[in-house]
């Protein structure tokens, strides 16, 4: 028979009500608020259903096994070393498989800020679920907010909680924007750290990593924001930024080992890029 809690081994918090309002009222805590906090392990008969959903958005990580959630009238499977996402106010029923029960970690968030953390996550009701690339660290994170709340519901121990949970969304973010190791973004990235005394021409670069031109492009543009070649020369950048904080090197010599030929052209891109020239940058400190 399917039971919603009570798992050997479980850890549970749940901050109580009238601390979650006096919270949502101070600083830092108004902006991101954990509320509740748990830790099921191989939790066989997990299930739970709110047909009118939650007042906080509810973040779970399956660690281990296989489960299902509802969402919406979506349903979806929920594997090892995935996160998923429920925003508050959306109906939804959850459960572990029969078979291979899952380990979850979960709390439930709320806060002035956590519209923008699911935009940055690119959660919607209809695309909740993430993978988790570095399930250590989130279990982690999760671990640090339920230990933190564990001992007592001060305005300290909130504000950790908080910290934390921050921590853990913006992991989540970054997950899903950064390429998986062997991807083609991640080979062409590498491709580019390993070039950094050369120009590179992105033709080529598709061509070596097996995508098509605007393909790659698009894949630059969203997980670094600019094109390809705005990525290699920030990396040039940020090579002779490097240089120029810990060598004696010269400005030409300095062109040279990221690429440039030209010395004076160099000295205008770093500019550009920086504010200031390559020997303003150099003397900052001085």
């Amino acid at each position: 028979m399917p039971i919603e809690e009570g798992f050997r081994g479980q850890r549970l918090v749940v901050v109580p009500r009238p601390v979650v309002s006096d919270a949502l009222t101070k600083p830092v805590t108004r902006r991101l608020l954990v509320t509740d906090v748990g830790y099921y392990p191989d939790a066989l008969d997990h299930q739970m259903s709110r047909p009118r959903g939650t007042d906080e958005t509810i973040v779970m990580v399956c660690a281990s096994g296989t489960g299902w959630a509802r969402i919406g009238e979506t349903a979806h499977r929920v594997g090892s070393q995935q996160a998923i996402v429920i925003p508050r106010g959306v109906p939804h029923a959850y459960g572990s498989d029969q078979n291979h029960p899952w380990t979850i970690w979960w709390a439930h968030i709320i806060g002035a800020d956590v519209a923008d953390l699911l935009e940055g996550m690119e959660v919607t009701a209809s695309r909740p679920l993430l993978r988790v690339r570095a399930i250590e660290r989130a279990v982690a994170l999760l671990d640090e907010i339920l230990s933190n709340l564990e001992r007592d519901q001060t305005p300290a121990r909130l504000m950790a909680a908080s910290g934390s949970a921050w921590k853990l969304l913006t992991q989540l973010a970054v997950d899903r924007t950064l390429p998986a190791p062997g991807d083609p973004l991640q080979r062409a990235m590498n491709f580019l750290s390993d070039r950094l005394d050369g120009s590179v021409r992105v033709p080529e670069l598709a061509r070596l990593v097996g995508v098509s031109p605007t393909y790659l492009t698009t894949m630059f543009r969203r997980a670094t924001g600019g094109g390809v070649l705005a990525h290699h020369t920030a990396l040039r950048m940020a090579r002779a930024r490097q240089l120029l904080d810990t060598t004696e090197a010269t400005i030409a010599e300095i062109a040279s080992e990221v690429g440039y030929d030209d010395p004076f052209y160099f000295s205008r891109h770093f500019r550009r890029h920086h504010g200031v020239s390559p020997s303003s940058f150099r003397t900052r400190n001085s």
